[in-house]
């Protein structure tokens, strides 16, 4: 049994932040035996690790973010999306053909997402098995909670990232034999995004869904052009999100949907048909200009919504920071297009960046009774001449915060 004291804050639902100030957390095997005003006689005699006035909160969830693109992180950020993809995201990309630089590249990933407080997260890889491979391996070997993804894409994107439908549907099925029986980073299937693959390709990813009975993440209705390219590419299907479900691909395990931004309404009625999580990448919004997501009105009509760093098109690899700016983005949505769109609160960006966000992965980001201590302690950010309260402080945090206030990182019990 390990014991904690300090201030507790977490997502009670989606518009309630609970706060235990002054209590004490119980952990029992890495899980949460219960939280206490006072310290119970049961656990007398075992030590307490005293974080005084600091706040204890979950962990973070980043639903999606580019592995290979860390080192583009902050460059070329006054591109459009296009130029952006082909005349920077691409070629980088291409170098993952070699093993040694995707080492290099995805041990300092991992190291810098843990030391944001980033403990679960859906990854895109590129089209490289191998390299890949040693994303979740190194994933793995971390403990994080993770769906990654070989990329898929066989058309409409430069020559050396093409694959043919068999090589790309061959190496995605040994992707998915190797990794399978993982503990805690899991492969997921990844296709770019419908205007990169061909029917062939969708059909055939969609068979080994169902064979293996594994998810999908890709970017969905992130553009006004992707949205109107997919129609034009596959008019039976009715919308983009309806493109993976012709092929298959719904249905078999989890469905996170980037961005989500420009959605028919066909593609809302599939995404909760799914279950599946539209994801908001408010650094990347702002970033590469595609849109703004109707954060609140598609959580109010039952879609499920969770925020993604969308490294790098996002600069920004917190998901604190995320929080903060899906308000700052929803109220602009509404100020400026006031019909039929909602904005948040602190409270719904803080649930969707843990619990709701969490909740793919299974009992994470919560801190109640029977969730996995995933935890953060957040430190020396409030002001000894003003007062605030546990959720100020995590609210200031999500804001104003950066990783030298994470004092310290837990994962499933135990301190990194």
């Amino acid at each position: 049994m390990e014991l904690y004291h300090g201030n507790i804050v977490y997502s009670g639902s989606r518009e309630d932040l609970v706060q235990f100030p002054d209590s004490y957390i119980a952990v029992q095997d890495g899980i949460v035996e219960g939280i206490y005003p006072k310290l119970p006689e049961k656990f007398a005699g075992i030590p307490v690790t005293d974080y005084a006035d600091d706040v204890i909160i979950p962990a973070f969830s980043d639903l999606h973010v580019h592995a290979p693109q860390y080192p583009q992180r902050g460059t070329a950020m006054d591109a459009l999306l296009h130029d952006w993809l082909h005349s920077y995201t691409f070629p980088l990309e291409s170098r993952y053909a070699d093993l040694e630089y995707a080492r290099t590249v995805y041990d300092a990933f991992v190291e810098d997402m843990i030391l944001h407080g980033t403990m679960h997260a859906v990854v895109f890889g590129t089209i490289h098995r191998e390299a890949s491979g040693y994303l979740i391996e190194r994933m793995e070997k971390a403990g994080l909670r993770a769906l990654v993804g070989k990329v898929n894409m066989d058309m409409d994107s430069p020559e050396y990232l093409c694959e043919t439908v068999e090589e790309s549907l061959r190496e995605t099925e040994a992707f998915l034999e190797q990794y399978m029986s993982n503990r805690t980073a899991k492969p997921i299937l990844t296709p770019r995004f419908a205007p990169t693959c061909s029917r062939e390709l969708l059909k055939g990813l969609g068979k080994i869904g169902r064979k293996y009975q594994v998810g999908v993440q890709t970017h969905l209705v992130e553009s006004l052009w992707e949205a109107q390219e997919s129609v034009r590419l596959y008019p039976d299907c009715g919308s983009d999100t309806g493109i993976y479900e012709q092929a298959g691909l719904l249905g078999n395990g989890p469905v996170i949907g980037a961005h989500f931004i420009f959605p028919r309404e066909d593609d809302i009625r599939l995404m909760k048909k799914y279950g599946g999580y539209a994801v908001q990448c408010p650094d990347s919004t702002m970033n590469i200009i595609a849109g703004i997501m109707r954060t609140g009105t598609l959580s109010d009509e039952g879609v499920k919504i969770g925020l993604g760093s969308d490294l790098a098109g996002g600069s920004l690899f917190g998901i604190y920071t995320q929080a903060a700016r899906s308000v700052q983005l929803s109220k602009l949505k509404e100020f400026y297009e006031p019909d039929n769109n909602r904005a948040i609160s602190f409270a719904q960006a803080f649930w969707m960046a843990t619990r709701h966000g969490g909740a793919l992965f299974g009992n994470v980001g919560s801190l109640e009774k029977g969730y996995a201590f995933d935890a953060l302690v957040i430190s020396k950010i409030a002001d000894p001449f003003h007062e605030l309260s546990p959720a100020e402080i995590v609210e200031r945090f999500c804001y104003l915060g950066e990783t030298r206030h994470i004092k310290a990182r837990y994962l499933a019990g135990k301190k990194l």
